[in-house]
């Protein structure tokens, strides 16, 4: 797994390469926004890892002419800010994860990890649990006819419904609550507080549990936490 480190602060450069290279990670570093920038756009990485202030170009400018230039590979920026603006900025430009400084090498070599695993996983292009197939390519979904062994029926899909069971199926196992689902399906900028989702989830229900046998279905839900479907 090969990480471009982007930070202009040389001690933290430092600290960050030595640490991740002791992960056994093949680790480049630039110093500068536009350094970073030319090296994200000239070489192949599985992971950036930038700084959102910076000189000559800032992290912003950097993830959005890496997103522009239609690479899909994680990002993840450091800032030493915690204003609530600067993290939505940051995502919305195209970040996968921000980690606040100070932090310790063990927080942030955990997201590197599970960021590099969501990346795998987002690399196949069908999710499946049990009988349930999701194309991530086409958005469609199919599962097996209740009490057949072989013969498929496909699920019609909503946008949105797509994307809830998309999300579900990368998360299979869980029950996710109602504001990690509503951050990652609907956005940050969603009003909390509307039932929209246990609306969503009802729906979604329906159309791949239907009128199962209870030990067929795959959608789960928990009174008061939120809601998942079955590994």
């Amino acid at each position: 797994m090969r990480i471009l480190i982007i930070e202009d602060e040389k001690k933290v450069a430092k600290f960050l390469e030595q640490g991740l290279r002791e992960e056994k990670y093949d680790v480049d570093v630039a110093y500068d926004g536009e350094e970073g920038t030319t090296k994200a756009l000239a070489n192949t990485y599985d992971l950036i890892i930038t700084d959102l202030m910076m000189p000559k170009k800032s992290g912003i400018e950097v993830i959005k002419e890496v997103r522009s230039a239609g690479r899909g590979m994680p990002i993840l920026c450091l800032t030493a800010k915690t204003e609530i603006g600067e993290k939505v900025e940051g995502l919305d430009a195209g970040a996968d994860d921000y980690l606040t400084k100070p932090f310790l090498f063990e927080e942030l070599a955990a997201r590197v990890r599970s960021l590099l695993r969501r990346s795998d996983i987002e690399k196949k292009t069908t999710l499946s649990t049990h009988d349930l197939v999701l194309d991530t390519v086409t958005h469609t979904a199919k599962r097996l006819k209740s009490g057949s062994p072989t013969e498929e029926v496909k699920i019609p899909l909503t946008v949105k419904e797509y994307e809830l069971l998309e999300f579900m199926l990368r998360s299979k196992g869980r029950i996710m609550s109602r504001s990690v689902i509503t951050q990652h399906v609907w956005g940050y900028t969603f009003t909390m507080g509307s039932n929209v989702i246990d609306v969503y989830v009802k729906r979604l229900r329906e159309k791949v549990d239907g009128n199962r046998p209870e030990e067929e279905r795959l959608i789960m839900s928990e009174r008061g936490v939120g809601y998942g479907i079955k590994e």
